[in-house]
């Protein structure tokens, strides 16, 4: 084991593969050219169109040890990687790497087959059952989670190497063309699946809406695609919702917004060409309806919004208050419908919203973020892989790749959560480091991290209730007390990637 600069322990390797510790956010370069895979052709007359996922996994050529990987567009209404492992285990295919963008609680229909062989890794962020049995020790299945900038990486430097990729497409003609503004499974953005029909060495388009050629708007091409297959549903749009969608009308939550965006028009970024992100929860959307009062008070005409984008952003790019809507996910249907419509919602790939190793991302071009936390430290790191029980709960997301390029990155977040007191002597995980955390904002006060002494001083001269990071932990331990610590067996059950490859945390089995 060796210790990486925030004093976690890292394994040297895992599951056969070299560590590099966590050093800092931004000092590790690539050493690596872009992936490549085969070139091939098609004649005319040639036939894309397969019978069914079984005959497609025949001719992908996929055999035990492989690696395959969807994306997560529909979330909790995904049907397609559950029918995907149900035919490699009928075909008698064992010991396969899920490498898709994320896996989701409906995803629990895999743990069977996790526990006779057909799946031995997930190279992917778990929501839900799988991590928490893999924290409990009940599921043997190594985890690596990244980032959606980091995953892009990986796949693009050939870290992680797909062998066949199952891209959902709502709308997909006989030929590979395909977009996910329409159809019955309608989900949007495939902002997630372009980076893998750019770099597996098999792609293979799954609809439920097979159209006439062309297919049109195309999204992705059929230059990428190597076989089509029809099948009866590709899961629930309905289900793509998985938080709430509306400004929270809880007076905590309604407090620590109103502080927030305190902290946004004390920075100074609120001016023409601001850009912003922010989640869908009601706190975050709260944060949201602040600053879209205020863009409209002082006639602010905002760059552009991003990251996974609710029907809130759709209203505020259609009243001018953004010229354009970056969206690498849509998050409910009011976004699924405006991205098909709007010029100004433009959907992006997960590279171009976040890979550290490009020519620029997205997230290096933001002013704010919003984002949450389970747990905050006195060093300000984040944790929001782990919950309070120490169990695997939540993939990374964009958390840290927003956090590095944001020029303000503001966590909020309830002083107590569950009992728990949210500020902590050290975080159980650590997700994004506290070197690109600025703020964290609570309904009882707000610390500045020490980089931003200005800040710091705007907001006290503002009357804002500033508060040191530690002032803040104990009076919050003076009401909920100091949690007991969780305990923990040496067995690694997953690593926690930072965006650039390296390993900033391990989460390790809860001892019961």
């Amino acid at each position: 084991m060796v210790k990486n600069s925030l004093g976690r322990a890292i394994p040297e390797s895992f599951g056969g593969r070299p560590l590099i510790p966590y050093s800092d956010p931004f000092s590790l370069r690539p050493d690596a050219e872009r992936a490549t895979r085969a070139l091939r052709r098609v004649n005319p007359g040639d036939n894309k169109l397969l019978g069914g996922l079984r005959e497609a996994i025949e001719a992908a050529g996929l055999k035990d040890g492989m690696t395959i990987a969807t994306h997560h567009h529909l979330r909790n209404g995904d049907a397609l990687l559950g029918l995907v492992v149900r035919e490699i285990d009928a075909l008698g295919i064992r010991d396969i790497r899920i490498a898709s963008s994320s896996i989701h609680p409906v995803h629990a229909e895999l743990i069977p087959y996790v526990e006779k062989g057909v799946i031995s890794a997930f190279e992917c962020g778990v929501n839900g059952p799988i991590g928490e049995q893999a924290s409990k020790g009940e599921l043997s299945c190594p985890i690596v989670v990244r980032t959606h900038g980091g995953r892009a990486r990986a796949i693009i430097t050939g870290e992680v190497p797909i062998d066949l990729a199952f891209i959902a497409a709502p709308t997909c003609d006989a030929y590979g063309n395909m977009n996910g503004y329409q159809g019955p499974s309608a989900c949007g953005s495939l902002g997630y699946a372009h980076t893998d029909a750019l770099y597996a060495k098999t792609v293979v388009a799954v609809t439920d809406n097979l159209v006439p050629y062309p297919a049109a708007p195309i999204s992705i091409p059929q230059t990428l695609i190597d076989y089509v297959v029809q099948v009866e549903t590709l899961g629930d749009p309905q289900k793509i919702v998985s938080t709430t969608t509306r400004v929270t009308r809880d007076p905590v939550g309604l407090q620590i917004a109103r502080y927030a965006a305190q902290v946004i028009e004390a920075s100074g970024h609120l001016k023409d060409g601001f850009s912003f992100q922010t989640g869908s929860g009601g706190i975050s959307l709260a944060v949201a309806e602040q600053v879209r009062r205020m863009m409209r008070e002082q006639r602010i005409k905002g760059s552009f919004g991003c990251g996974g984008i609710t029907g809130y952003f759709v209203d505020m790019l259609e009243e001018g208050l953004f010229q354009a809507l970056f969206d690498v996910q849509c998050f409910d249907l009011r976004a699924v419908e405006s991205i098909g419509k709007n010029p100004g919602h433009l959907e992006i790939s997960a590279d171009m919203y976040a890979n550290p190793f490009n020519a620029g991302a997205v997230v290096n071009r933001l002013d704010c973020v919003i984002l949450g936390a389970t747990e905050v430290d006195v060093n300000f790191n984040v944790n929001v892989n782990t919950e309070s029980n120490g169990y695997l709960l939540h993939n990374t997301g964009g958390h840290s790749d927003t956090a590095a390029g944001a020029k303000l990155s503001i966590i909020t977040a309830p002083s107590i959560r569950g009992r728990l007191p949210i500020v902590r002597d050290e975080v159980t995980t650590v997700t994004t480091p506290g070197e690109t955390v600025d703020v964290i904002v609570t309904e009882r006060g707000i610390a500045v991290n020490d980089k931003h002494p200005e800040l710091k001083k705007e907001l006290q001269r503002r009357k804002v209730p500033v508060k040191e990071i530690r002032q803040l932990q104990q009076e919050i331990t003076q009401v909920t007390g100091r949690p007991r610590p969780l305990e923990f067996t040496d067995d690694i059950v997953a690593l926690i990637e930072y965006r650039d490859g390296s390993i900033i945390d391990v989460v390790r089995k809860v001892k019961e």
